[in-house]
């Protein structure tokens, strides 16, 4: 087994929430009936961020489940139509989301039997910037094969400082009036720039034309407005949009209306200008004196223990940054990136070395071995080498699974009798050159000898909690394992370093 070692308890992880999630979901529903009543009983509602899967809010804010945003939709289910929006331009250049690496018109489809599966009406889907591309015109063909309404809104000369062209039977009087019956619209997109905003202006547009009532707002979850400017909340999101040049910044049309200092991102400051100019020229009036009053945001409302939730933002920030670092070795990452994430480290009051396990994992490192260590919710850090066997991952998986079930570590959690042959068929029949096992393959293993190991089996059912333990790699991770330890909940990151001086990596097999 690995080399373990027992931290204090002071910097290690915790089971403890520093969110209310359930309060959460009462309020922000509340707050967006509110807004549909205001507006006389119509909202077009531009979310931002996932919709699904979104880990960095629940990382951020302990207690804050992946899909908040759905689950508080839930709620109001019967009044929800959703419509979702792309960028034709960047189905043309095959967008790929970079969390996922799906591409951005395949990610339509996902969210649309996502939305589905939860009982959602999903209505249609908008074609933003359309200027019949190739790709934009199999894709809307596709869309109605498969029996969706599909809609087309297109590039607008002038967009966005030519107001009185674009708010025009020429402008968005051009676009293609997108049919809506219930009173909450829900628009959102496979990524930034598809076009969201612009989408809902058109409607609010084409429905005051048509003597329609609607109204406009924004579901951000961060940055949080009613926090400091430097909390760690707001520094993390600033972190986790390092490589969009976003900054967070105070409000100055709020701080002028109100006298009241609150916090949202140069973007919306810089657009909101204009985009109070169109909505009192669709409508004779702005409701809103400030891009903050905008937005529907609670969540500083439900931040319960904010030590626990500055400590995992801490922690965000530190991941973020050797996260940052790691994509500059691998060619698509930017220097500038890691520079500011220096500058948010800075600003936090932390470094890298209060990541933990990363110190612990250096300290371990041999030359010509990777080292992958992982801490547990108690402090106890378990580490895993790599060897002609198994790839330093599966070894650390290995040996934390022993950890947690008490397992001895002189029995064999896996038979050799099920190792052979999955060596034999990555090198005899599959062409590896090496035979040693990954992550994922090591898992099949265990699973394997589950059915006749207790041992294996106690190991098995142990999984579950690996989720939201902390894990730092000594080299870059071969993709396939990363891909594992996400997957099983792990928070991972890596030195900016492969194990050897080959130009060719093979897709980061670097152990």
């Amino acid at each position: 087994m690995g080399n373990i070692s027992r931290g204090s308890m002071s910097g290690t992880l915790s089971e403890k929430a520093g969110f209310d999630y359930k309060r959460y979901l009462a309020l922000q529903s509340e707050h967006i009936r509110e807004r549909i009543s205001r507006f006389g009983g119509k909202l077009y509602m531009e979310f931002g961020g996932k919709m699904f899967d979104d880990f960095h809010a629940s990382r951020v804010l302990p207690g804050f489940e992946p899909d908040s945003k759905v689950m508080m939709l839930t709620q109001l289910r019967d009044q929800v139509e959703v419509i979702i929006v792309i960028n034709s331009g960047d189905i043309e250049k095959n967008k790929v989301r970079g969390d996922t690496g799906v591409t951005y018109d395949l990610e339509v489809l996902r969210s649309i039997d996502a939305f589905r599966e939860r009982g959602f009406y999903v209505s249609s889907v908008v074609l933003t910037r359309y200027n019949s591309q190739h790709a934009a015109n199999q894709f809307r063909e596709k869309l109605a094969a498969l029996g969706m309404n599909v809609y087309k809104h297109y590039m607008i000369d002038g967009y966005p400082s030519d107001i009185q062209h674009i708010v025009s039977d020429e402008g968005f009087g051009k676009n293609e009036y997108v049919i809506t019956d219930r009173s909450l619209i829900v628009v959102t997109g496979p990524g930034s720039g598809s076009g969201k905003m612009a989408m809902c202006l058109s409607q609010l547009y084409h429905d005051h034309k048509n003597g329609i009532k609607a109204g406009y707002a924004k579901y951000e979850t961060f940055p949080v407005w009613d926090l400091p400017l430097k909390h760690p909340v707001n520094l993390a999101y600033e972190a986790a949009t390092a490589d969009l040049d976003d900054v967070n910044m105070i409000d100055p049309f709020h701080l002028e209306a109100y006298g009241k200092t609150a916090i949202n991102y140069n973007r919306d400051v810089e657009t909101f200008p204009v985009l109070n100019a169109m909505m009192e020229k669709i409508s004779g009036s702005s409701p809103y004196r400030s891009p903050t009053d905008m937005g529907v945001n609670m969540a500083r409302s439900c931040i319960i223990d904010d030590d626990v939730v500055k400590h995992a933002c801490e922690q965000e920030i530190i991941r973020r940054y050797f996260n940052a670092r790691c994509a500059v070795k691998e060619g698509f990452g930017k220097d500038s990136s890691v520079v500011k994430l220096e500058i948010l480290m800075k600003q936090a009051g932390i470094s890298p070395s209060d990541r933990k396990v990363a110190g612990h994992v250096m300290n371990e490192s041999a030359c010509g071995r990777a080292v992958v260590g992982i801490e547990l919710r108690d402090g106890t850090i378990v580490t895993g080498k790599s060897s002609p066997l198994m790839c330093a991952s599966a070894a650390m998986i290995l040996n934390t699974l022993k950890t947690i079930g008490k397992i001895d570590d002189s029995m064999p959690l896996i038979s050799p009798y099920v190792i052979e042959p999955v060596r034999e068929m990555k090198t005899e029949y599959l062409g590896n050159k090496s035979p040693r096992l990954q992550a994922d393959e090591i898992l099949v293993a265990l699973s394997v000898s589950a059915a006749t190991s207790p041992a294996a089996d106690v190991a098995i059912k142990k999984l579950p909690e690996l989720r939201g333990c902390e894990a730092h790699s000594s080299v870059i991770l071969a993709s396939a394992d990363e891909r594992v330890l996400r997957k099983l909940g792990i928070n991972v990151t890596c030195e900016p370093q492969y194990l050897t001086a080959n130009l060719y990596q093979g897709g980061k097999m670097s152990e």
